[in-house]
């Protein structure tokens, strides 16, 4: 008996210890305990008194998977319900969006889960304010493999190399081509991987016709207009070229890199490769009977290739599905499929058409971390991204769960093949933040671009103008962050 009793003594605390990390235990954790239920802190960077969207999109699923067990606090680093009754002088000294969060993560109550955008992922993990899910994925058998390598092997970018974040969606973009002006200019169907220059020349070969009957080999987008500055800032992005030094004491415009990217438009516009605001604005019919989707050249059979989101896929079916209701009005059902969003030779398989806005990451000094590894689990899941996989507006990160929408059949892949853009880094953000004039740097070299395209000035001599102009505002913008600074755009406008 005394042996038994030894025996029992010993036993039972180690039952308990077996206990504690079994899967009973785990699902113990699903009910309060006798304390009431848990406080999980999840931080947002924008919120207000208002939590109705936010709940809605990250919590309330979770919170009934609970049954009670856990009960979610919204915590915002920057309360824009706040803003409106600030003084003048409270206003000036709010800190930027990187110390608000710092101060989230890193205060006397922290919060225990983050949901942050890109450009804040790196600071954060290099400061030792996240944890790093490695270890944790590892012990819990979640493989890096099932989620798309865009996201995984771009959240791991951010992190050094290491993953300080998951996200259960992302937002990706493909190169759109209507198969049927392929057909007919007698031209091959672009294929994955391409560059830019292989798209350009695609759509110099698609390029016929004048007037009324011209169509155009491609376009950055089918709802915007032509000839913008922002298609240059979009082609360039994943070269990281930038416009000013991190300093704001220099310009750093009048380069190769910027020379070259504008040369490029120059002659892609010079050659009536890419349509212009012209081009994509059409009169209406004689009767009046306009329609909105007579501005949308992809969908009047005008261009052959576009780039959009994967939100797109939705319009095309939608207007496939009604096309015949406008026939009168000259449109015709799309034959289309989708490539790779095309990349530079000197930043091979990297794209500005995929972003990664909803990040999960878990505060270092997290107060609650067992709940909230359970919730990081939960939203970034393969039950999760089954339910995710059917929005029209983002695609899971899981592999899994990424199929063609409506039993369609197209190249699903091209939109998760290419890893996203660095993003700006936090300090750029923040001197766009602490000097919103900058801009009026911008601004400058918009209205150069402009004078380019027309031919009204040659590429070097626009890019020194727009350096000479930049050197000369920003000790000016410098010296006033957010106000008016006269003579900016004399000789310009």
């Amino acid at each position: 008996m005394k042996d038994g009793g030894a025996f029992r003594q010993w036993l039972i605390p180690v039952l308990a210890a077996a206990l504690a990390v079994s899967p009973l235990a785990a699902c113990s954790r699903e009910t309060a305990g006798p304390e009431g239920p848990r406080t999980l802190r999840i931080g947002v960077i924008y919120g207000s008194a208002s939590e109705d969207s936010i709940r809605r999109t990250y919590t309330d699923a979770f919170e009934l998977t609970m049954k009670g067990a856990v009960e979610i606090e919204i915590v915002p680093a920057i309360n824009l319900g706040q803003r409106g009754f600030l003084t003048p002088e409270e206003r000036r000294n709010q800190p930027g969006t990187y110390e608000a969060v710092k101060a989230l993560l890193a205060g006397p109550d922290p919060v225990d889960v983050m949901l942050l955008d890109s450009s804040l992922l790196t600071p954060l993990a290099r400061d030792n304010l996240l944890v790093p899910l490695d270890p944790l994925m590892a012990e819990d058998g979640i493989r890096k493999e099932d989620f798309v390598p865009a996201v995984i092997e771009g959240i791991a970018e951010m992190g050094d190399g290491f993953i300080y974040a998951l996200t259960p969606t992302f937002n990706p973009s493909a190169l759109f081509f209507n198969k049927q002006l392929f057909r007919e200019a007698g031209v091959e169907f672009p294929s994955d991987p391409m560059s830019w220059d292989d798209v350009f020349n695609l759509a110099r070969r698609l390029k016929r016709g004048e007037g009324k009957d011209a169509v155009w080999g491609f376009a950055f987008n089918d709802g915007g207009r032509g000839g913008n500055f922002w298609e240059v800032e979009q082609y360039v992005e994943p070269l990281h070229l930038r416009m000013y030094d991190g300093n704001l004491e220099r310009m750093t415009v009048n380069n190769d890199g910027w020379k070259a990217a504008w040369e490029t438009f120059e002659q892609l516009y010079k050659d009536k490769v890419l349509p212009t605001d012209e081009h994509i604005m059409t009169e209406p019919p004689g009767d009046g009977d306009w329609h909105p989707y007579m501005e949308r050249p992809f969908l009047r059979g005008k261009v052959a290739m576009v780039i959009a989101s994967y939100s797109y896929i939705q319009e095309l079916i939608n207007f496939n599905d009604n096309a015949g209701r406008l026939r009168d009005l000259g449109f015709e059902p799309i034959d289309w499929d989708v490539a790779m969003v095309p990349t530079h030779g000197a930043a091979p398989g990297v794209s500005s058409g995929i972003t990664l806005n909803q990040l999960f990451a878990i505060a270092a000094n997290a107060q609650n971390k067992e709940d909230a590894w359970a919730y990081m689990k939960f939203m970034t899941g393969d039950e999760w991204a089954r339910l995710k996989s059917r929005s029209i507006t983002e695609m899971p990160a899981r592999k899994a769960h990424i199929r063609p929408r409506g039993g369609l059949s197209y190249n699903v892949e091209a939109f998760y093949s290419v890893k996203p853009a660095p993003p700006l880094t936090y300090a750029e953000q923040k001197l766009e933040m602490d000097y919103p004039n900058l801009w009026l740097i911008r601004e400058i070299g918009a209205h150069l671009y402009g004078q380019v395209l027309r031919g009204e000035k040659k590429v070097d001599e626009a890019l020194a103008e727009w350096e000479r102009r930049g050197n000369d505002l920003l000790p000016k913008i410098k010296a006033n962050p957010d106000g008016h600074i006269e003579g900016v755009f004399d000789g310009l406008m």
